[in-house]
């Protein structure tokens, strides 16, 4: 009996019929995350109850050394759920459970398949929200928000999900159970939270977590901004903070992007804009009025030829309604798209912005840009035809251009979908071997036999025994079942 078939046996015994898959068919909708040219057919699915029935899974994958992946509501944008074909599929969506909610301590404890807007909602009536805020909030879950440190628009004020979580209990890749950080702030040691934090399921499998809520603030106030250029738009971001204002959010729309905005959601945003910019303050009241006559000023000096100030929750909603869609939206106006999430200074985005339609025009494949312009975190989306041959990869070609873009511009290949198995290529454009080797002793110390989530993150696939061994570490479990560690 292989190993993967001996797994699938003591699943069964574990876990009820309906919560393995092994049908072909069925197994196929986990193919892939939101990476859709990305597919990989797994070898076993499991939809697991329990924390308990998660740790006995991952026990049986070291026993046999069989791989494992994490999924959540696999919207991830990387291919970090990307499946593996001979190994488990661990998905969490059944433990979907607000296990505790703490306005005093502004804190809120969640199952990893709890939704993020539904943490949200669930500190609503206590004046409290959280703050990151993808554009998949609806859908996307919190476990996966650690997993890839996701951020979200309104991250130029508020930072990404590393800012907001306390805690997290994690099945380690021998089935072990530990908790990582604290409730309270700043705990001392080093910071084995801050490296689960990020590492897209190469760690473990987290099955709880504990994170800080934010107070609502007093007063909110919404701007979209037209402009006719991408010039003028990044002009007008740069003067809003070099003012010393400090918006919630500044998002960035270029043509194309409006397009397929408008004819998904009928947003009205300005005709013949050549960008739009969504400006959101929030504070105390007399704060967000003065800065926004501030903004205001600033926008009008740059061009700005529409100015239109959300009057109330309806209007502000329809304003982001746009900018959320942003990405399903161009499938309005192309079959086909890869969505990438480069990083560059913000005082570069003209000029990048330049070079990516140069780009364009040059190859001839269209590049529809939406993203958060408060702090460079662009998200190009390369559209193509799969149905005409060669697009593709004249599209994953541009797609690597606008990556090499930001590197030589001082900027990073990820801002917040993380490098899953679609960017690992491109990872020593930004570290050296010996940057890379040293990532992969911490790897290798939680997960020594290279089970958890493998294939992504590293450019070539590597066992720790072939990190030289005064540079290994030591062998054996990474931590004792039950410990906890601070």
């Amino acid at each position: 009996m292989d190993a993967l078939a001996a797994v699938t046996d003591r699943v069964r015994a574990l876990l009820p019929e309906r919560s393995v898959i092994t049908d072909r068919a069925r197994l196929r909708t986990y193919e892939c995350d939101g990476l859709a040219h990305h597919r990989v057919v797994p070898g076993l699915v499991v939809l697991p109850d329990t924390v308990e029935q998660i740790a006995a899974i991952v026990a049986e994958c070291a026993r046999h050394r069989v791989p494992f992946v994490a999924r959540g509501s696999g919207t991830g944008l990387s291919g970090g759920a990307l499946p593996h074909a001979e190994g488990v599929l661990i998905v969490t969506s059944r433990l979907r459970r607000i296990l505790a909610v703490r306005p005093e301590d502004e804190r809120v404890v969640v199952e990893p398949g709890v939704i993020n807007l539904d943490v949200t909602r669930a500190a609503a009536p206590y004046g409290y929200h959280y703050a990151p805020d993808p554009s998949s909030r609806q859908i996307c879950s919190i476990g996966g928000n650690v997993a890839e440190n996701s951020g979200g628009a309104h991250c130029l004020k508020y930072g990404f999900t590393a800012g907001h979580v306390m805690a997290v209990d994690l099945v380690t890749p021998d089935g072990g159970q530990v908790t990582l950080g604290t409730e309270a702030p700043d705990a001392p040691g080093y910071d084995l939270l801050g490296t689960v934090i990020g590492a897209e399921g190469t760690l473990g499998v987290v099955t709880a977590v504990t994170v800080r809520l934010t107070r609502d603030p007093e007063a909110v106030t919404t701007l979209l901004a037209a402009f006719t250029g991408t010039d003028d738009a990044g002009a007008a971001t740069s003067a809003i903070l070099a003012a010393g204002i400090v918006p919630a959010a500044i998002e960035m729309m270029d043509a194309l992007a409006i397009e397929a905005a408008e004819a998904a959601t009928a947003c009205g945003y300005p005709a013949g804009a050549g960008a739009v910019l969504i400006v959101e303050l929030d504070g105390p009241a007399a704060d967000v009025h003065a800065e926004l006559a501030v903004v205001t000023r600033l926008c009008e000096r740059s061009g700005a030829f529409v100015l239109r100030v959300a009057a109330d929750d309806t209007e502000r909603e329809l304003i982001w309604k746009g900018r959320r869609s942003g990405f399903a939206a161009v499938g309005r106006i192309s079959p086909d798209y890869i969505v990438q999430d480069g990083v560059i200074p913000r005082t570069a985005l003209p000029e990048v912005l330049r070079a990516i339609a140069e780009l364009s025009a040059d190859t001839g494949v269209r590049v529809a840009n939406v993203f958060h312009a408060g702090d460079g975190n662009l998200h190009p989306l390369v559209l193509f035809d799969s149905a005409v041959p060669g697009q593709e990869d004249r599209a994953e070609e541009v797609s690597g251009a606008i990556l090499d873009l930001c590197v030589a511009h001082g900027g990073s290949i990820t801002g917040e979908h993380g490098v899953g198995s679609d960017k690992a290529r491109y990872l020593p454009r930004m570290f050296t071997d010996a940057d890379l080797d040293t990532m992969q002793l911490v790897r290798c110390a939680f997960d020594p036999d290279g089970i958890a989530n493998p294939g992504k993150i590293f450019p070539t696939p590597r066992l720790c025994g072939e990190i030289p061994r005064k540079h290994r570490a030591a062998d054996g479990p990474a931590f004792p079942a039950g410990a906890e560690i601070f």
